[in-house]
C-alpha cells in the first residue's frame, strides 16, 4: 500500500505544480499516448500533429510520450504537464481501483483488427484449441494483450492449461519468440505488417472475441475540472483525425511514416489492414459500453478487479463528446 500512497501524494504535488503552470490553459507541452512509435493507437496522433488539427483545437502539442503499456502509460499519463493520455482500458480500470483520481472523456481503439497471435514462420499452430500444454506471450499484466488472452483461454476452455508470460514490447516479443521462450506470442500493426515474411498467423484475436475495447481517453480528474476545454480540443482534434485517415489513407500512411520513421509500404499496409477488417476501428471518440464491458469480464478472469457490478457512470464523463457522440442515459 506504501507505493500507492507515494503515487498519491506525487499526483497532488504535480497537480498543484500544473496548476500553478497553466493559469487558465495549456501551455506547449506533449501527450501521452500507449505504444506511440509501435502500435496503431496512436495514428490518429500523429495526423492531428501533422495537419495542424491540435493548434486548430487551441492546444499546443509538441510530441508524444509513451511506454509499454499497462500502469506505466496510465503514471506517465497522470505526470505530464497535460495529465491526459490515451490508455489501455483495463490500465485505466485497475489505475481507479487503487485510488488514481482520473476521469474516462472518450473511446480510443474499440477493435482488435491490428492484434494477431503469431508463431515462427514453420510452426504449426492453426487455432487456439492447439495451445494447450504451450507457452503465450503478452505484453504486461493488465494489458489490453493480457486481458484479450485471458478471455481467449477462457471460451476455448484452457484456462490453466496454458502458460502465459509477460514479454513486454514488440521487440522484447520477437526475442522470446525467437528464444523459444514462448511458442506464440502477441503482434500488433504496424510490426506484423513489417514481419509478415518472417512470421505466421497462429490465429487471430477478432475471431475469438469480435468487439472490445482496447484503449480510451482518460485526464487526471482535477485537471478536467480547471481546464475542460484542453480536454475537449484534444478530443475535438483527435477525431478531426480519425476521419481524415478514413478519407485520405495513402496521405495518412506518408504521415505515419514520418512520424514512426518507418517504411512508407509498411504504413499503408498496416492503415490498409486494420480499416479493412474494420472500418471503425479507431473510434470518434464514442463509447461502446458492450465492448468495455468485455474488458471487465477479462480483468475479472485475471483477478485484477472483484466479480460483481461496475458502476461506469462513476469513471465516465461523456460531456465533453461533440453533441452527436453522446449516448442517451
Amino acid at each position: 500500500m506504501s507505493g500507492i500512497r507515494r503515487f498519491a501524494r506525487s499526483v497532488v504535488l504535480m497537480s498543484f505544480a500544473a496548476t500553478l503552470a497553466c493559469g487558465t490553459g495549456a501551455r506547449a507541452a506533449p501527450l501521452t499516448v500507449t505504444h506511440w512509435g509501435d502500435g496503431m493507437y496512436g495514428v490518429p496522433f500523429a495526423v492531428a500533429l501533422d495537419k495542424g488539427f491540435f493548434k486548430e483545437a487551441g492546444v499546443d502539442v509538441t510530441g508524444f510520450i509513451t511506454s509499454e503499456g499497462g500502469g506505466t502509460t496510465v503514471r506517465n499519463a497522470m505526470a505530464s504537464e497535460i495529465p491526459y493520455g490515451e490508455v489501455a482500458l483495463p490500465a485505466a480500470i485497475s489505475a481507479v481501483k487503487q485510488g488514481v483520481d482520473l476521469t474516462i472523456v472518450h473511446g480510443g481503439v474499440q477493435s482488435l483488427a491490428d492484434l494477431v497471435w503469431v508463431e515462427q514462420k514453420n510452426g504449426t499452430i492453426t487455432n487456439i484449441q492447439q495451445m494447450k500444454g504451450k507457452t503465450i506471450g503478452y505484453s504486461s499484466p493488465k494489458s489490453t494483450t493480457d486481458t484479450i488472452v485471458t478471455i481467449a483461454l477462457d471460451r476455448a476452455g484452457l484456462t490453466g492449461q496454458v502458460q502465459r508470460k509477460p514479454v513486454g514490447s514488440s521487440s522484447g516479443m520477437l526475442t522470446s519468440l525467437q528464444q523459444g521462450a514462448v511458442d506464440v506470442a502477441y503482434m500488433t500493426e504496424p510490426s506484423f505488417s513489417e514481419k509478415k515474411d518472417q512470421l505466421r498467423i497462429a490465429f487471430r484475436s477478432s475471431d475469438i472475441v469480435p468487439n472490445e475495447t482496447q484503449t480510451v481517453g482518460i485526464v487526471r480528474t482535477d485537471y478536467l475540472k480547471a481546464h475542460p476545454d484542453v480536454i475537449k480540443g484534444i478530443i475535438n482534434a483527435r477525431r478531426k483525425a480519425v476521419q481524415y485517415i478514413a478519407a485520405h489513407r495513402e496521405e495518412s500512411a506518408q504521415i505515419l511514416a514520418k512520424q514512426y520513421k518507418m517504411d512508407p509500404a509498411v504504413a499503408a499496409s498496416a492503415i490498409n489492414n486494420v480499416l479493412n477488417a474494420d472500418p471503425k476501428y479507431w473510434s470518434e471518440g464514442s463509447f461502446d459500453r458492450k465492448s468495455m464491458d468485455e474488458v471487465l469480464k477479462g480483468l475479472i478472469l485475471v483477478k485484477a478487479i472483484p466479480d460483481g457490478p461496475f458502476d461506469w457512470s462513476k469513471i465516465v464523463d461523456q460531456s465533453l463528446l461533440p453533441a452527436d457522440l453522446q449516448t442517451k442515459k
